[in-house]
């Protein structure tokens, strides 16, 4: 059996791969980037495969039987792109393809979920099998912040109280991993989060904790956070976006304790504390 992955050289896709060596021989995987230099994996074939070049799709994915189709990272073009590779997909003759979307897409409230709703439609009418992986934050959405927390000395967001059930992008890779290799996953949609909800404010206490500094947590209205990321060099479309994005975990957007990611991968998910260490960790070598 082929599988492929999009997106192969982007910070999920690279997991995956190295989730899928682990299961399946190499031979059998296939990396699409947009940019066959981007990807040097010994034993693994790397295609080019860019969502906007309609022409470099279905020639991409010949012989391929499962395609993990990661969502495209161009917020606001996301509808376009998936739907061209679903319909390549069709033309190719791949069987089953496995979506990552968002927790809760079909009643999230995050503005996020609304492209992929419509990609979640697509793919139910395209005749396809197809499984979508709805997954929740990563915690290094996060976590990447614990630098300018540790030297701002707090830790600043808009979420408030909000529980936020994230799990590490490596249990995600393996889950598409697991799915990719293994049986009984057709027609299923599943909700992948952590095992451990967390607050900002516990965020900030376990950044406390670790570095034995005091980081406390200070939350902002939504325009006042924008405005500090806007501050700190962020575009400011993205800046607001990110704000909105802690609004509405304020809401529980983020928040999922059904807990089919440990299921999935067998084992707990990676708790916040080892995230932060492994923060910690890099920063200091």
């Amino acid at each position: 059996m082929t599988i492929a992955i999009t997106g192969a050289s982007g910070q999920l896709g690279h997991l995956v791969l190295n989730a899928l060596e682990g299961r399946t021989n190499a031979g059998n995987i296939v990396a699409l980037v947009r940019s066959a230099s981007k990807v040097a994996v010994k034993g693994i074939e790397t295609r080019e495969f860019d969502y906007t070049k309609i022409e470099t799709l279905a020639p991409g994915l010949t012989g391929v039987e499962t395609l993990i189709l990661i969502s495209s990272n161009e917020i606001g073009q996301r509808v376009t792109q998936h739907r061209n590779v679903i319909t390549a997909a069709k033309a190719a003759g791949v069987r089953t393809i496995l979506y990552t979307s968002v927790l809760h897409a079909d009643t999230s409230v995050l503005s996020l979920a609304d492209e992929h709703r419509v990609t979640e439609a697509d793919l139910r009418l395209s005749g396809l099998s197809f499984t979508i992986l709805r997954n929740g934050w990563y915690t290094e959405n996060y976590t990447g912040s614990v630098g300018v927390a540790l030297k701002g000395g707090a830790f600043i967001g808009s979420a408030g109280d909000g529980r936020i059930s994230s799990a590490a992008r490596a249990d995600y890779a393996e889950a598409l991993a697991v799915v990719a290799t293994g049986s009984g996953h057709v027609g299923k949609v599943y909700e992948l989060a952590g095992d451990d909800a967390w607050t900002l404010s516990d965020l900030a206490a376990e950044i406390s904790r670790q570095t034995g500094k005091d980081i406390p947590y200070c939350n902002l209205t939504e325009s006042d956070y924008a405005k500090a990321l806007i501050g700190a060099g962020l575009p400011d479309g993205l800046a607001h976006a990110i704000a909105g994005w802690d609004i509405a975990a304020s809401q529980g957007a983020l928040f999922d304790d059904g807990r089919q990611l440990s299921a999935l991968i067998g084992r707990p998910t990676t708790s916040l504390a080892e995230s932060v260490a492994a923060v910690l960790k890099k920063s200091s070598e």
